[in-house]
């Protein structure tokens, strides 16, 4: 056999053995989004409840008597941006699609003659803003591909200091939400200054509110119930990125899987083609050589 056809050969191997790679990536992300899926269905009543209470305690506290930095509205000088990505690759269009929201926002405020500066979430999006000129204060890097609360809890007490402190008048959060395995929504949204949270529709015509007593007093209980709050928006955002991250990644393999597939059927259709003329020819050699 010629050279063509080892080397035809060799890279067939080589598909072949990034084909395993790419079907064990797949696997792995299709049982690890099952349980990010799980865990964001799980986070939701607490979710719920937070939001409830931080509501229904809000509307029994006197007008203008409770006042928190947190619910301060103030003009928007300075915004800080936290934005969710993964520290890992191979994801399809996953972390590309949520830096593109990210930069888009930094433009939209720049515009606006704010200033803006960074809370990064992941490697991947600490590696693209590395050689930016915006300002990054924090970054938080080999989050668990299944976050906990902690994570949650660190980066808002990071976004808390920035906005109690005056550094900056308004924080957003960049993430994407999982919709489905194929539907992945690049979204924004206000993490500070707090807002009470819409009454979510029901289609229930009458809504029921707890009756509270404040121990030892409202402005305690609201200062303990914002914070929870936020920890709950932001955990939910990591969630739903983390589900989003791994159904990125499981379709991507899928179709470099498939892709594999497919280069290996062409690749052995040419090698049995080159296999055959180098057959042919040695034969016509044979047979030359005979009759001479």
């Amino acid at each position: 056999m010629g050279a063509n056809t080892r080397e035809i050969r060799t890279r067939i191997k080589s598909v072949k053995n990034t084909q395993q790679i790419t079907r064990a990536m797949q696997m792995v992300a299709a049982a690890k989004v099952r349980r990010a899926q799980e865990r964001v269905v799980a986070a939701k009543p607490y979710s719920l409840a937070i939001a409830d209470i931080f509501r229904q305690v809000a509307a029994q506290l006197p007008q203008g008597e409770y006042r928190s930095p947190l619910l301060e509205v103030r003009p928007v000088k300075r915004v800080a941006l936290i934005v969710v990505t993964s520290d890992r690759g191979l994801a399809g269009g996953y972390n590309a699609n949520v830096i593109r929201m990210g930069v888009n926002r930094l433009r939209y405020w720049k515009g606006e003659g704010v200033d803006s500066k960074l809370i990064l979430i992941g490697t991947k999006g600490v590696g693209f803003f590395k050689h930016s000129n915006f300002d990054v204060v924090a970054r938080f890097t080999q989050v668990p591909q299944i976050p906990t609360f902690a994570e949650a809890q660190a980066i808002v007490a990071e976004a808390v200091k920035l906005y109690s402190s005056g550094e900056v008048d308004h924080v957003e959060v960049v993430y994407t939400t999982f919709k489905s395995m194929i539907t992945l929504v690049p979204t924004t949204v206000t993490l500070l200054p707090a807002a009470v949270p819409a009454v979510p529709v029901t289609g229930e015509t009458a809504v029921v509110k707890a009756q509270y007593v404040f121990e030892p007093s409202a402005d305690v209980v609201m200062d303990r119930i914002i914070p929870k709050y936020l920890e709950t928006v932001v955990y939910h955002a990591l969630l739903e990125s983390a589900a989003s991250e791994l159904a990125s990644r499981m379709t991507a393999m899928s179709a470099a899987s498939k892709n594999a597939k497919e280069l290996v059927q062409a690749l052995s259709l040419v090698y049995n083609k080159a296999r055959q003329a180098a057959i042919t020819q040695e034969i016509l050699e044979v047979v030359g050589g005979s009759n001479t």
